[in-house]
């Protein structure tokens, strides 16, 4: 079962994400431009340029878990982020 708790670490990726990638492009942009390892447990978040779409990457014992939402009206409210920063 897919849970989200305080427990876990979350790391935003700060570009505009194409949401047709899955797990292999994700998993990419987590090693190549996040500089972690996706199968940490870490919970990786994705957002789309408009901002209406998030993808969730975690990995769990046994294998990958997505969790993709798609808002019907409004955006998502994103942080802040630090100059220069990948994630937040």
């Amino acid at each position: 079962m897919f849970s989200l708790t305080s427990s876990f670490r979350y790391y935003m990726y700060r570009e505009p994400t194409d949401m047709r990638k899955s797990f292999d492009g994700l998993s990419g942009l987590v090693q190549g431009q996040l500089k972690r390892n996706p199968t940490s447990g870490e919970v990786f978040i994705f957002v789309n340029r408009r901002r209406n779409k998030v993808k969730l990457l975690r990995w769990e014992q046994g294998g990958c878990i997505l969790y993709y939402k798609r808002l019907e009206s409004g955006t998502f409210e994103l942080p802040g982020f630090n100059n220069g920063a990948v994630s937040c």
